[in-house]
């Protein structure tokens, strides 16, 4: 259940769904530990606003797992690709040892950590200005160096996702970079987990008609895909 304000009390949540308090306190967990929200002595609130890599990397990792093995069958057998500075696309990096010659680029130190540990892989950082909310690298040099390549596949995130608006990011820098990115791609893949389906952040991106592909951790055939089919393709 969302609230317009970003707090939720326990009581008023149990009386609104039905069910009981226990139910409620159980549910409020699992969703902390997830990292959607954060308990507070009565009920929760919503973490929202940008989140530093290390954090967001513990989050809905399952979802992250799911997300990577479909994307793995979308890398080409040779050339360049993108990974933007996200944890859902950085955990695509461990399947790239299979793909040897691959160079990739990212704008996420931490991705390239992960990256420069195959041997058969040329991995390259997006330098630039380190945002220092996100870590992500990003501003003029961050944009003139991810055009500097060409790709043959870009992989992205987004803050939020809307079948009206498409993808959204926290950010105008971090819009910014995943726009110099996917002018270079032949194909931008998005690579998004169903919690952050049906909600905007605050920089318009992608539209959904300019990526090639949408790929979550439902099954294509899920409801709560339904808008998106008219869109893009989703797998």
């Amino acid at each position: 259940m969302r609230c317009a304000t970003g707090a939720a009390q326990l009581e008023q949540l149990a009386t609104d769904l039905r069910v009981s308090m226990m139910t409620v306190r159980r549910d409020l967990n699992d969703l902390e530990a997830e990292g959607l929200l954060r308990r507070v002595r009565g009920g929760a609130i919503a973490i929202s606003g940008p989140r530093l890599f290390g954090e967001r990397r513990a989050v809905r990792t399952r979802a992250k797992q799911i997300i990577a093995t479909k994307a793995a069958a979308l890398l080409p057998a040779a050339g360049a690709i993108a990974l933007d500075a996200s944890s859902t696309v950085g955990t695509l990096a461990s399947a790239l040892n299979t793909h040897p010659g691959l160079t990739v680029a990212t704008n996420s130190y931490e991705n390239f950590s992960a990256l420069r540990a195959s041997p058969t892989l040329t991995a390259v950082l997006i330098g630039g200005e380190q945002d220092e909310s996100t870590g992500s690298f990003v501003g003029r040099i961050a944009c003139d160096a991810a055009e500097s390549l060409l790709y043959q596949v870009f992989f992205t995130s987004a803050s939020a996702v809307d079948a009206e608006h498409g993808s959204s990011e926290v950010s105008l820098a971090e819009s910014q970079v995943k726009h110099a990115f996917a002018g270079k791609s032949r194909r931008i893949v998005l690579c998004i987990d169903s919690s952050k389906l049906d909600s905007t952040a605050v920089a318009a991106t992608f539209r959904l008609g300019d990526a090639s592909a949408m790929i979550t951790e439902l099954d294509p055939a899920d409801s709560r895909l339904d808008r998106y089919h008219e869109f893009i393709e989703i797998l």
